[in-house]
C-alpha cells in the first residue's frame, strides 16, 4: 500500500528548471483558542517535463530528498490557469475605431 502524503495546490512560481513552489491553503483550529485560523505553506516540488506554471492547479506527492528543498513530486496538473490570448488589430480596424467624426474635427 502507498502511504505517501499527496497534497493539492497552486503553482507560485516555476522559474527554476524541473522545479515548482507549490501554495498550499487551507483552515486549521487552533490548539489553544481553538478558532478557525488560516494557514499557507510552500512546497518545493520536482517537475521534470516543466508541464506546470504559475496559476496552475496541481496535486504533488512526497517522495525521497531530491535537494536541499525539494522533497516533493508532480503528480498531476489538475487546473490549467486562465492564459491571456493577444489580439492584433488590423489597420482597417484601427483606422474605423479611432477616426473621428466630421462633427467633432469642425467643433475643434
Amino acid at each position: 500500500m502507498d502511504h505517501k502524503k499527496r497534497i493539492t495546490g497552486t503553482v507560485v512560481s516555476d522559474r527554476s528548471a524541473k522545479t515548482i513552489v507549490v501554495l498550499v491553503e487551507g483552515y486549521r483550529n487552533h490548539p489553544k483558542y481553538k478558532k478557525r485560523v488560516q494557514f499557507r505553506n510552500k512546497y518545493y516540488a520536482h517537475d521534470e517535463e516543466g508541464l506546470a506554471h504559475i496559476g496552475d492547479v496541481v496535486t504533488i506527492e512526497e517522495c525521497r530528498p531530491m535537494s536541499a528543498l525539494k522533497r516533493f513530486k508532480l503528480v498531476s496538473v489538475v487546473k490549467k490557469a486562465f492564459e491571456e490570448v493577444k489580439v492584433e488589430e488590423s489597420e482597417e480596424l484601427k483606422e474605423v475605431l479611432h477616426e473621428t467624426s466630421d462633427e467633432d474635427k469642425e467643433a475643434k
